[in-house]
């Protein structure tokens, strides 16, 4: 995919007349996908595994004193 010119001048959707990527947005090319979809992904994913491991923790296999504190990160 076309990358833009190393001094594009675009704004949102104020595009550089120069730059080759800009000139392929204007015509209508599609925008790249975003790095919040990953990393929204991520996050989501990252807070189920977080909730499981929570939710099958043991405190008598780990050992844990009075008070447990698995999780608490």
């Amino acid at each position: 995919m076309t990358k833009h010119k190393p001094d594009c001048k675009r704004v949102f959707k104020n595009y550089d007349k120069t730059c080759p990527r800009c000139i392929e947005l204007m015509n209508g090319a599609k925008a790249r996908k975003g790095w919040q979809a990953d990393y929204f992904k991520r996050k989501k994913e990252n807070e189920i595994r977080q909730s499981k491991e929570i939710k099958n923790h043991d405190c008598k296999k780990s050992g844990c004193m009075s008070i447990c504190t698995f999780g608490d990160w």
